[in-house]
């Protein structure tokens, strides 16, 4: 029996949403919820890799409504999922017919790419750069 394939998606890296006053929403989710929003405007999840046990971490943060960065999606969310080979998966999924957007982003949280779902929603797949603060528990 052979093993199984390496998954190409390995968590879910944010969760970002537009809000009409993302500032106050922040403050809503850090009173009643207990999330401790950086000044950034959001806050991270830290957690550990199932596969191999490594740091990692969820963010979750609101734009501004009027925010272009979903573009050319309408949707009033993003999904950014983690993988661990940005160029493979861009080049797998430009295979399969897959709507792959011509806009790359390197910076010193990682390599991201982007690719729209059959019905317009924007997905931004993020490879983290192993060298990030942000990746280490407890930052």
């Amino acid at each position: 029996m052979s093993a199984p394939a390496k998954p190409r998606v390995h968590g879910i890296g944010g969760i970002f949403f537009k809000a009409r006053d993302p500032g106050a929403l922040g403050a809503w989710y850090t009173r009643h919820l207990g999330m401790d929003m950086e000044a950034w405007g959001g806050t991270l999840f830290h957690w550990k890799r199932a596969d191999t046990g490594g740091d990692a971490c969820t963010v979750f943060s609101a734009f501004k409504e009027s925010t272009e960065y979903f573009l050319p999606s309408d949707k009033p969310y993003m999904i950014n999922l983690r993988v661990d080979d940005l160029d493979a998966v861009l080049a797998a999924l430009r295979e399969e017919g897959c709507r792959v957007l011509d806009r790359r982003e390197d910076s010193e949280q990682g390599k991201f790419g982007y690719v729209l779902d059959p019905e317009g929603g924007l997905i931004e797949l993020w490879q983290p750069n192993p060298d990030d603060p942000s990746q280490q528990a407890g930052a």
